[in-house]
């Protein structure tokens, strides 16, 4: 498996980045849309990101347009949705495609790691989320129906948390 950390990135701002400089941390990566059902997902991640921030832990938002043309903006658009609609404050990366043929090689890492019923494969829809722990491991898979703040999440973050 390639670590996760060097896997080549772009942020929503277009600059050239990896998550190594989030190394060391509990990352809770998700896919994100701005005209989902599941959209107001973005306040609970917001607040699961600053209750664990100061202990090690980050959400990352990347963008995706593949599930009902649910992401059409720009990243200018994304980025202002964001911050004036949910004070979104976690580091969020340039639209992605997360399945099928055009799948951005982080994906092809993260959909190799079953769920809690043991299916692994394409994500699903909107707001998927993937759990790494520190060194980079995916410690957990929670389908888009499982909101950020449900207790399996929290207590995921928690048991991965640095010492």
């Amino acid at each position: 498996m390639t670590n996760v950390h060097d896997i080549p990135l772009q942020t929503l701002a277009g600059a050239p980045t990896t998550l190594a400089s989030l190394a060391g941390k509990a990352l809770l990566i998700v896919n994100v849309a701005s005209r989902c059902g599941l959209t107001p997902q973005y306040a609970g991640l917001e607040r699961l990101h600053e209750r664990f921030a100061g202990s090690g832990f980050s959400v990352v938002g990347f963008p995706c347009n593949q599930f009902g043309g649910q992401e059409p903006g720009s990243a200018e658009e994304i980025r202002t949705f964001c911050s004036t609609t949910y004070g979104v404050t976690f580091p969020m990366m340039a639209k992605i495609d997360v399945n099928g043929a055009e799948r951005h090689p982080l994906y092809a890492e993260l959909v190799t790691t079953p769920d809690s019923e043991g299916n692994a494969g394409d994500v699903q829809w909107n707001f998927e989320k993937f759990l790494l722990d520190p060194a980079g491991k995916v410690v957990g898979r929670f389908r888009p129906a499982t909101t950020p703040e449900d207790d399996a999440v929290v207590s995921a973050v928690e048991a991965v948390l640095p010492a």
